[in-house]
Protein backbone atom coordinates (compact mmCIF):
# COMPACT_ATOMS: atom_id res chain seq x y z
CA UNK A 1 0.00 0.00 0.00
CA UNK A 2 1.40 3.56 -1.24
CA UNK A 3 2.70 5.66 2.04
CA UNK A 4 2.11 8.70 0.05
CA UNK A 5 0.77 11.74 1.26
CA UNK A 6 -1.92 12.30 -1.98
CA UNK A 7 -3.73 15.79 -2.07
CA UNK A 8 -6.71 16.61 -4.29
CA UNK A 9 -6.26 20.21 -5.37
CA UNK A 10 -9.99 20.73 -6.81
CA UNK A 11 -10.20 23.07 -9.94
CA UNK A 12 -12.90 23.68 -12.37
CA UNK A 13 -13.44 26.91 -14.82
CA UNK A 14 -12.58 29.99 -13.74
CA UNK A 15 -10.06 28.43 -10.81
CA UNK A 16 -6.38 30.20 -10.68
CA UNK A 17 -4.85 29.43 -7.48
CA UNK A 18 -4.42 25.86 -8.19
CA UNK A 19 -1.44 25.63 -9.10
CA UNK A 20 0.20 27.69 -6.24
CA UNK A 21 -2.05 25.10 -3.85
CA UNK A 22 -0.05 22.41 -5.11
CA UNK A 23 3.59 23.81 -4.49
CA UNK A 24 2.94 24.36 -1.40
CA UNK A 25 1.61 21.02 -0.39
CA UNK A 26 4.25 19.08 -2.32
CA UNK A 27 6.73 21.10 -0.88
CA UNK A 28 6.44 18.82 2.02
CA UNK A 29 6.72 16.10 -0.16
CA UNK A 30 2.97 15.84 -0.94
CA UNK A 31 1.74 14.28 -4.21
CA UNK A 32 -0.52 17.04 -4.90
CA UNK A 33 -2.66 16.23 -8.65
CA UNK A 34 -4.69 19.50 -9.96
CA UNK A 35 -8.05 17.71 -10.87
CA UNK A 36 -11.27 19.12 -12.67
CA UNK A 37 -14.50 18.18 -10.83
CA UNK A 38 -15.74 16.54 -14.23
CA UNK A 39 -13.39 13.95 -13.52
CA UNK A 40 -14.83 13.05 -10.23
CA UNK A 41 -18.59 13.23 -11.57
CA UNK A 42 -17.57 11.14 -14.60
CA UNK A 43 -16.32 8.22 -11.71
CA UNK A 44 -12.95 8.68 -14.02
CA UNK A 45 -11.68 9.24 -10.27
CA UNK A 46 -12.59 8.84 -6.69
CA UNK A 47 -12.10 10.82 -3.26
CA UNK A 48 -11.28 7.42 -1.53
CA UNK A 49 -7.98 7.50 -3.25
CA UNK A 50 -6.91 10.87 -1.87
CA UNK A 51 -6.30 11.99 2.10
CA UNK A 52 -6.75 15.76 1.48
CA UNK A 53 -9.33 17.65 -0.74
CA UNK A 54 -7.94 21.44 -1.30
CA UNK A 55 -10.02 23.33 -2.82
CA UNK A 56 -8.27 26.74 -4.01
CA UNK A 57 -8.95 30.53 -4.58
CA UNK A 58 -10.09 32.19 -8.35
CA UNK A 59 -13.26 32.94 -9.97
CA UNK A 60 -14.98 29.25 -10.71
CA UNK A 61 -17.43 29.62 -12.91
CA UNK A 62 -16.97 33.29 -13.27
CA UNK A 63 -18.98 33.82 -9.66
CA UNK A 64 -22.24 33.53 -11.95
CA UNK A 65 -24.81 34.08 -9.39
CA UNK A 66 -22.43 34.64 -6.67
CA UNK A 67 -19.19 33.19 -5.83
CA UNK A 68 -18.27 29.90 -5.15
CA UNK A 69 -22.51 28.56 -5.64
CA UNK A 70 -22.29 26.37 -8.71
CA UNK A 71 -19.27 24.61 -7.39
CA UNK A 72 -20.80 24.02 -4.00
CA UNK A 73 -24.21 22.87 -5.95
CA UNK A 74 -21.88 20.60 -8.25
CA UNK A 75 -20.50 19.18 -4.90
CA UNK A 76 -23.51 19.01 -2.52
CA UNK A 77 -25.64 17.31 -5.16
CA UNK A 78 -23.82 15.48 -7.35
CA UNK A 79 -20.55 13.95 -4.93
CA UNK A 80 -22.05 14.09 -0.98
CA UNK A 81 -22.05 10.47 -0.66
CA UNK A 82 -18.33 10.64 -1.56
CA UNK A 83 -17.70 13.28 0.41
CA UNK A 84 -19.36 11.97 3.69
CA UNK A 85 -17.08 9.19 3.31
CA UNK A 86 -14.06 11.11 2.96
CA UNK A 87 -14.88 12.61 6.34
CA UNK A 88 -16.03 9.98 8.29
CA UNK A 89 -12.82 8.46 7.20
CA UNK A 90 -11.09 11.04 9.26
CA UNK A 91 -9.64 12.90 6.33
CA UNK A 92 -8.97 16.56 5.84
CA UNK A 93 -10.64 19.93 3.99
CA UNK A 94 -9.39 22.97 3.31
CA UNK A 95 -10.88 26.14 1.37
CA UNK A 96 -8.97 29.17 0.24
CA UNK A 97 -10.58 32.58 -0.96
CA UNK A 98 -13.42 31.27 -3.11
CA UNK A 99 -12.95 27.60 -1.82
CA UNK A 100 -13.96 28.72 1.77
CA UNK A 101 -17.05 30.33 -0.40
CA UNK A 102 -17.66 26.96 -1.40
CA UNK A 103 -17.76 25.13 1.35
CA UNK A 104 -20.11 27.39 2.95
CA UNK A 105 -22.17 27.19 0.40
CA UNK A 106 -22.57 24.01 0.01
CA UNK A 107 -23.49 23.44 3.88
CA UNK A 108 -19.62 21.85 5.28
CA UNK A 109 -19.06 24.80 6.93
CA UNK A 110 -20.29 25.15 9.72
CA UNK A 111 -20.66 21.86 9.01
CA UNK A 112 -23.70 19.10 9.64
CA UNK A 113 -25.00 17.17 12.41
CA UNK A 114 -25.39 13.39 13.14
CA UNK A 115 -22.82 11.73 10.93
CA UNK A 116 -23.30 13.93 7.82
CA UNK A 117 -20.49 16.42 6.73
CA UNK A 118 -23.12 18.73 5.16
CA UNK A 119 -25.66 20.48 7.65
CA UNK A 120 -29.02 19.46 6.83
CA UNK A 121 -31.31 21.52 7.47
CA UNK A 122 -29.95 24.32 4.82
CA UNK A 123 -26.54 26.98 4.59
CA UNK A 124 -26.17 28.76 7.81
CA UNK A 125 -24.09 31.15 6.98
CA UNK A 126 -22.65 33.13 3.74
CA UNK A 127 -20.01 34.87 2.59
CA UNK A 128 -21.50 37.93 0.63
CA UNK A 129 -20.92 41.49 -1.09
CA UNK A 130 -17.99 43.53 1.06
CA UNK A 131 -18.64 46.70 2.60
CA UNK A 132 -16.43 48.65 0.79
CA UNK A 133 -18.27 47.86 -2.53
CA UNK A 134 -15.40 47.32 -3.92
CA UNK A 135 -12.69 44.29 -4.42
CA UNK A 136 -10.06 43.93 -2.04
CA UNK A 137 -6.88 43.21 -2.92
CA UNK A 138 -4.56 44.05 0.69
CA UNK A 139 -2.43 42.50 3.07
CA UNK A 140 -4.10 41.59 6.52
CA UNK A 141 -2.89 40.73 9.84
CA UNK A 142 -4.85 37.67 11.55
CA UNK A 143 -5.52 36.45 15.18
CA UNK A 144 -5.31 32.57 15.15
CA UNK A 145 -7.48 30.92 17.28
CA UNK A 146 -9.75 27.63 17.00
CA UNK A 147 -9.13 24.41 17.11
CA UNK A 148 -7.98 21.36 14.83
CA UNK A 149 -4.96 20.24 12.50
CA UNK A 150 -4.69 22.93 10.46
CA UNK A 151 -3.68 25.41 12.97
CA UNK A 152 -0.77 23.46 15.27
CA UNK A 153 1.86 25.58 16.15
CA UNK A 154 0.95 28.71 14.22
CA UNK A 155 1.70 31.86 15.85
CA UNK A 156 -0.74 34.22 17.25
CA UNK A 157 -0.92 36.66 14.47
CA UNK A 158 -0.01 35.89 10.59
CA UNK A 159 0.37 37.76 7.73
CA UNK A 160 -1.54 37.19 4.79
CA UNK A 161 -2.93 38.65 1.69
CA UNK A 162 -6.46 38.94 0.95
CA UNK A 163 -8.06 39.16 -2.92
CA UNK A 164 -12.17 39.25 -3.02
CA UNK A 165 -15.47 41.04 -3.77
CA UNK A 166 -17.52 39.07 -1.71
CA UNK A 167 -15.64 38.21 1.69
CA UNK A 168 -18.19 39.29 4.30
CA UNK A 169 -19.11 36.53 6.38
CA UNK A 170 -22.30 36.06 8.07
CA UNK A 171 -23.85 33.34 10.09
CA UNK A 172 -27.37 33.04 9.61
CA UNK A 173 -28.08 34.31 13.46
CA UNK A 174 -27.42 35.07 16.73
CA UNK A 175 -27.45 30.87 17.75
CA UNK A 176 -24.86 29.83 14.77
CA UNK A 177 -22.49 32.40 16.03
CA UNK A 178 -22.74 31.56 19.20
CA UNK A 179 -22.25 27.74 18.68
CA UNK A 180 -18.95 29.02 16.39
CA UNK A 181 -17.96 30.21 19.91
CA UNK A 182 -18.78 27.70 21.90
CA UNK A 183 -17.59 24.94 19.80
CA UNK A 184 -14.03 26.86 19.10
CA UNK A 185 -15.30 26.43 15.30
CA UNK A 186 -13.26 30.53 14.71
CA UNK A 187 -10.08 30.10 13.11
CA UNK A 188 -9.35 33.65 12.14
CA UNK A 189 -10.10 37.09 13.13
CA UNK A 190 -8.89 40.42 10.96
CA UNK A 191 -6.89 42.34 13.79
CA UNK A 192 -4.73 45.35 13.76
CA UNK A 193 -0.43 45.00 13.60
CA UNK A 194 -0.46 44.64 17.04
CA UNK A 195 -3.74 42.53 17.89
CA UNK A 196 -6.44 44.66 18.86
CA UNK A 197 -9.86 45.32 17.20
CA UNK A 198 -9.48 46.08 13.52
CA UNK A 199 -10.89 48.98 11.83
CA UNK A 200 -11.28 49.24 7.43
CA UNK A 201 -9.11 47.96 5.83
CA UNK A 202 -7.55 45.95 8.61
CA UNK A 203 -11.15 44.71 8.20
CA UNK A 204 -11.73 44.60 4.64
CA UNK A 205 -15.06 43.23 4.47
CA UNK A 206 -17.15 43.92 7.19
CA UNK A 207 -17.42 39.97 8.29
CA UNK A 208 -19.20 39.87 11.27
CA UNK A 209 -17.18 39.59 14.90
CA UNK A 210 -14.22 40.16 12.07
CA UNK A 211 -14.18 36.51 11.03
CA UNK A 212 -11.70 35.51 8.61
CA UNK A 213 -12.10 31.89 8.70
CA UNK A 214 -13.84 28.86 10.39
CA UNK A 215 -13.49 25.10 11.32
CA UNK A 216 -16.24 22.37 10.94
CA UNK A 217 -17.07 21.33 14.86
CA UNK A 218 -13.84 18.47 14.36
CA UNK A 219 -11.36 21.11 13.15
CA UNK A 220 -10.80 19.23 9.82
CA UNK A 221 -12.21 21.40 7.21
CA UNK A 222 -10.95 24.65 7.31
CA UNK A 223 -11.98 27.45 5.17
CA UNK A 224 -10.44 31.19 5.13
CA UNK A 225 -10.94 34.07 2.81
CA UNK A 226 -7.17 35.09 2.85
CA UNK A 227 -4.54 33.64 1.40
CA UNK A 228 -1.78 31.40 2.94
CA UNK A 229 -0.42 30.20 0.07
CA UNK A 230 0.40 33.47 -1.47
CA UNK A 231 2.66 33.86 2.05
CA UNK A 232 4.62 30.51 2.00
CA UNK A 233 7.95 31.71 0.64
CA UNK A 234 9.49 34.29 3.06
CA UNK A 235 10.21 36.13 -0.30
CA UNK A 236 6.59 36.84 -1.32
CA UNK A 237 5.95 39.01 2.21
CA UNK A 238 6.00 43.01 0.77
CA UNK A 239 8.70 43.63 3.61
CA UNK A 240 11.27 40.82 2.86
CA UNK A 241 14.16 42.69 2.22
CA UNK A 242 13.86 44.48 5.78
CA UNK A 243 12.93 42.06 7.93
CA UNK A 244 13.84 38.67 9.34
CA UNK A 245 11.59 36.17 7.70
CA UNK A 246 13.14 32.56 7.56
CA UNK A 247 9.33 31.53 6.14
CA UNK A 248 6.27 32.24 5.17
CA UNK A 249 3.79 32.54 7.32
CA UNK A 250 1.34 30.10 5.82
CA UNK A 251 3.82 27.19 5.93
CA UNK A 252 2.16 25.56 8.75
CA UNK A 253 -0.89 25.08 7.51
CA UNK A 254 0.23 23.00 4.55
CA UNK A 255 3.34 21.45 6.58
CA UNK A 256 0.47 20.81 9.05
CA UNK A 257 -1.94 18.42 6.86
CA UNK A 258 0.97 16.80 5.59
CA UNK A 259 1.84 15.92 8.62
CA UNK A 260 -1.54 15.16 9.86
CA UNK A 261 -2.01 12.30 6.88
CA UNK A 262 1.68 10.86 7.87
CA UNK A 263 0.35 10.40 11.56
CA UNK A 264 -2.82 9.75 11.37
CA UNK A 265 -4.14 8.01 7.94
CA UNK A 266 -1.07 6.41 7.03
Amino acid sequence: MSKDVKVLVLRTAGTNCDRETAFAFSSFGAKAECLHINKLIMKKARLDDYHIIAIPGGFTYGDDIESGRILANEISLQLKEQVNKFVRDGKLIIGICNGFQVLVKAGLLPGGKNGSAFYEGGQTATLTNNDSGKFEDRWVHLQVEGKGPWLKGMGKIVYFPVAHAEGKFIPKDDSVLSDLKKNGQIAFRYCSKEGSKPVYPENPNGSVEDIAGITDFSGRILGLMPHPERHFLPEQHPFWTRIKHDEGDGVKIFSNGVNYVKKNLL
